[in-house]
């Protein structure tokens, strides 16, 4: 079984602010350390289940590069630094089996979560794939999907939970924290939420067969809504991409892959204006 833990900052026990998520804020060498924690739990109720599986862990938080590589366990294999091939779901490409998402948050425009956005605050509204709105949880699992792996667990609070649940049925969900706000949360000591991941994991993996993840076989019309006019004019610059308001794009992909790379690249030119 090859398995892909895929981990996000965000959603990590007692993280609750955009500082506590930066580099070079007093607060993120800690957190960076939770992190890494709550991917060796998971790593290690992926073995507990499948002693033999071959683990990737792809480092999914802003440039990638916040895993500590000393500290994560050595039984797993690190995908870090950026860009890397399938960004937050690098490894996809390799015959996945099952895929993790640890540490992840709410789609932009969630009410009362903690650090909600989709891909990038700082550009991104809003991402629809053929009218149905989806957030990184959405738009990873219909990578996974498309790739015939599963995702059948998520980590982070409990409206992460909620839109799991909604968007990937039969998907395995731990609440590390609720959320109290954008910035405040009521959360689980973390070695708790450790403890809580790590025994999760197997009974996720065992009733895979029960998650039905979005999956996209054709051609996807993506729309984007970004947060200013003179991002969507950056973002013109893609041949091919379509104005429909004044910040909303549209793109007509081939595939899938295609338009969840799309949203990256919107969000890098749209940090250009």
């Amino acid at each position: 079984m090859r398995v892909l833990i895929s981990v996000d900052m965000e959603g990590t026990a007692g993280v609750v602010d955009g500082a506590d998520v930066r580099p070079g804020e007093w607060e993120y060498e800690r957190n960076r350390h939770l992190m890494t924690e709550e991917a060796n739990a998971a790593i290690r109720g992926v073995l507990s289940h499948a002693p033999e599986a071959e683990i990737l862990v792809s480092d999914a938080h802003a440039q990638f590069r916040n895993l500590l590589p000393e500290v994560l366990d050595r039984r797993a294999r690190l995908l870090r630094g950026k860009p890397k091939p399938g960004g937050m779901m690098a490894g996809i490409e390799s015959g996945v089996d099952v895929c993790l998402f640890v540490g992840y948050h709410g789609r932009a425009g969630t009410p009362v979560s903690v650090l909600a956005h989709t891909v990038s605050s700082a550009v991104i509204a809003e991402v629809r794939v053929d009218g149905a709105t989806l957030g990184e949880i959405g738009l990873n699992a219909s990578l996974a999907a498309h790739h015939d792996a599963v995702p059948v667990l998520v980590t982070g609070d409990d409206t992460v939970a909620a839109e799991a649940a909604a968007v990937v049925p039969g998907i395995h969900t731990v609440e590390v924290k609720r959320a109290l706000g954008a910035h405040a949360a009521d959360s689980r000591h973390p070695e708790e939420a450790c403890a809580r991941i790590e025994a999760a994991v197997p009974g996720a993996i065992e009733a895979r067969e029960s998650v039905t993840p979005p999956r996209y076989d054709r051609a996807v019309s993506l729309e984007v809504d970004v947060l200013t006019p003179a991002m969507a004019e950056l973002v013109l610059l893609v041949p091919g991409m379509e104005r429909l308001t004044g910040t909303t794009v549209r793109y007509g992909a081939p595939d899938f892959p295609t338009a969840h790379r799309l949203v990256s690249l919107i969000a890098v030119l749209g940090r250009a204006a």
